[in-house]
């Protein structure tokens, strides 16, 4: 299941990136439009993931929900990897520079970092049985 709900979100975040690009091409700067994508997938593919693996998945509602505190933490990722798409999409060739492009990667790179938060969120580590001992 971990690796439906990776696919999930990058997937969902990428779409939802590319489109706000078409959306706010022209509208906005490239900053503004980095981190209005970033954002969008960030929490768009959240919702996408615990709606598809909590009713799609036939384990029923509440199953995998990531509660409200992930989620932002989540927002405030999507800063990171919007900034990360700005400058990966400046410095590549100038025909891929446009708000499409730097939509669909701050898309991208805005569902990495929330997955892996997502991911470390999920992980519980294994606890260790200790024997009671009564108190004499």
């Amino acid at each position: 299941m971990t690796s439906a709900s990776i696919l999930i979100v990058l997937i969902v975040g990428l779409v939802v990136g590319a489109l706000t690009g078409v959306v706010l091409n022209g509208m906005v700067g490239d900053l503004s439009l980095a981190i209005i994508a970033g954002f969008a997938a960030a929490i768009i593919g959240a919702i996408a993931r615990n709606t598809i693996m909590g009713f799609g998945s036939g384990a029923g509602p509440d199953v995998s929900r990531i509660p409200l505190i992930a989620a932002i933490y989540a927002a405030v990722a999507s800063l990171g990897g919007s900034s990360v798409a700005l400058e990966i999409a400046t410095h590549s060739h100038d025909l891929m520079s446009t708000a499409v492009w730097i939509g669909a990667l701050a898309g991208l790179f805005s569902t990495i970092l929330v997955t892996m938060l997502m991911l470390t969120y999920e992980m519980k580590p294994a606890e260790k049985e200790r024997p009671s001992r009564k108190r004499r």
